[in-house]
Formats: structure tokens, sequence, C-alpha cells
């Protein structure tokens, strides 16, 4: 797999934890910025993490900010995006098996560099189950970007 990887300032901290994870899951890697802990804003990153998944450069995305919030917001206004931000491995790995997430939103605030390397291959590792159950919630929220815009 590609993974995109973006983050702004407050979570450049982690962003190499982060490449390091994926490299080391054999993955490729899209490094999206930002390249500084100079000040930048969250949703520039969630943009260009967004993109790359919908323009098939990356078949996943991460995007790290300082609680992962704003990231996980803004990341999912674009339209065939399904980010969830997890500080968990039981949440990453449901959230791609179970709900089709594409993109893994870390607040680099919030969790430290052990747990994320743990959450992250949790949700490198994952699969979506295409479980019928699953195919059918996953349509119901495509369901709502069609008749409700983004």
């Amino acid at each position: 797999m590609r993974i995109a990887i973006g983050c702004d300032h407050g979570g450049f901290p982690l962003k190499q934890t982060v490449i390091d994870v994926v490299q080391n899951a054999g993955h490729d890697f899209l490094d999206l910025g930002t390249h500084s802990t100079d000040a930048t804003d969250y949703p520039d990153y969630s943009e260009k993490v967004a993109r790359a998944v919908l323009d098939g450069k990356a078949d996943r995305g991460i995007v790290i900010c300082g609680s992962g919030v704003g990231a996980t917001v803004a990341a999912n206004k674009f339209k065939g995006i399904r980010a969830g931000l997890c500080h968990d491995t039981f949440s990453a790995r449901q959230g791609v098996e179970d709900d089709d997430m594409n993109v893994l939103t870390l607040g680099a605030r919030i969790i430290g560099p052990l747990l994320a390397i743990e959450v992250i291959q949790a949700f490198l590792k994952a699969r979506f189950s295409n479980a019928e159950r699953h195919l059918r919630r996953l349509n119901k929220v495509k369901g709502f970007e069609e008749n409700f815009g983004r």
C-alpha cells in the first residue's frame, strides 16, 4: 500500500514515527508536509491527504495534528473520505474492518509514540470485511454524502 502522510506543526513531532512505522511495515509513503514546527493550518494537510487518497495517489492516509480532532473534521468534509480519530488499537482495526475507514487521524499531543506505533500497525494490517451488514451501513453513509452534499 501507499500511505499519504500529512501533519500540521502540532503533529510534526510524531510524523517521523509515523513514517518509520509505515516503512517498517513494508509500505510506501507520500510525505505531504509539514516539515517543521513552524505554525501551519491543519485543514491544509487534511486536504492534501484526502485528495491523495481520492485521486488514487495513495491507498490510505494518516493525518496528525495536536488533538487529532480538527484534522478529522476537515478530512471528513471530502466525499469518499472516512477519517477516524483513533488513540487505541481496537478502534483503528475496527474502523477499517467495519467502516472502511481510509484515513487515520492522530493527536500528537494526546497519544505517545509507543501507543501510536501500535495504533498505526493495527490500521495498516486491517482490511474491510465486506460483510453484508457493514456494506449496508457503509452504503447508508455514502447516501448521506450524496443527499446532503459536501
